[in-house]
């Protein structure tokens, strides 16, 4: 089987001759210069490069944000834009423009057939979003002071979703689509199911059967402990989470029996990466039953900390390796 095969066959829990060995997110870049001095070659500049020297199978990734070139920036971090309806009057056009680099969309297009990689996209979510236009702490007052413009934000972030989804679909479909929440932290979600219900509910509902109807698979990307979300946006048609953090708590071998059709990704304990092969295989073996279940792409749990050698990271691959073979062969 070639690595699309192996990436679609896991996500329609068929059978496949191995898990595939991937980096679905980039490594931090304190990592990769902690390595370059411990002997990764320091030509390698490329993520898609760095993924052929360790030999990974290419799952090709990008992150389209709705912001475009010229649009204000924040004060500081955590900051917002956007403070009440003439504010976003007056951002409205720097944002909702940017679409895909048809080249890139091509050039990936053609891999995808010939089986050499797997696509997927991650875009913002509808508490992602205006989180970035308000601030953080803004952001969570919005929902009771700013609920009308919360709604008129969601749904221009709809309707760009679907605009930029048809745009990418007309060269090629990706094999999952993401959106990007980070809306839990390490005691669960920052709102409750009737916020979620009543701001981003009505939203998802517009956007996910439009994606799916392409035959494209639907996951959230949120940090921290989703269990309890992750009802909420199963609900709302989603198919799909990472990276299932385990230093918050998320046991993906509990939510696999709760959620038995839902698709996972990551889960590895990014934290037993540098703690030698006992741990690493100890967390493996955590792993593996879901991993022979399908519907499991297994990964870092979020991406590789700079506590992590390149030592420490050949002998990850080596056991990752392994691991994915036994899963494979008796899926």
């Amino acid at each position: 089987m070639n690595t699309r095969e192996r990436v679609r066959g896991i996500l329609d829990f068929m059978p496949v001759d191995r898990l595939p060995v991937a980096e679905w997110a980039p490594w931090w870049d304190a990592t990769l210069e902690r390595w370059k001095k411990e002997g990764l070659p320091h030509s390698l500049e490329d993520r898609y490069e760095i993924c052929r020297h360790f030999g990974l199978d290419l799952i090709k990734y990008n992150h389209y944000e709705p912001f475009q070139h010229g649009c204000p920036t924040p004060s500081a971090h955590g900051a917002g834009i956007v403070h009440d309806s003439m504010d976003y009057d007056r951002i409205l056009p720097f944002l909702y423009g940017p679409l895909p680099d048809p080249e890139v969309l091509a050039g990936w297009a053609e891999e995808q057939k010939r089986g050499e990689i797997a696509v997927w996209f991650n875009v913002d979510g509808f508490f992602f979003w205006p989180r970035a236009l308000f601030g953080i702490e803004e952001h969570l007052f919005a929902f009771h002071d700013q609920g009308e413009l919360m709604h008129r934000i969601n749904a221009d972030l709809a309707a760009w979703h679907i605009r930029l989804f048809d745009e990418i679909c007309l060269h090629l479909v990706p094999d999952f689509y993401c959106f990007a929440e980070d809306m839990s932290y390490n005691q669960g979600p920052m709102i409750s199911r009737t916020l979620f219900d009543g701001f981003l509910r009505p939203y998802y509902e517009q956007v996910v059967p439009h994606i799916k109807s392409r035959g494209c698979k639907v996951f959230v990307d949120t940090d921290g402990d989703v269990t309890e979300a992750m009802l909420w946006y199963h609900d709302v048609g989603i198919e799909g989470f990472l990276p299932l953090e385990r230093n918050s708590g998320v046991d993906v071998v509990a939510l696999r029996e709760r959620f038995p059709g839902m698709r996972f990704l990551g889960a590895f304990d990014k934290l037993a990466m540098s703690r030698g092969e006992a741990a690493m295989r100890a967390e493996f073996d955590r792993l593996l039953p879901v991993m022979r279940g399908g519907g499991f792409i297994v990964g870092c749990d979020h991406q590789t900390p700079p506590g992590v050698s390149y030592e420490d990271y050949h002998l990850f691959l080596r056991l990752f390796r392994e691991y994915a073979e036994r899963a494979g062969t008796r899926s």
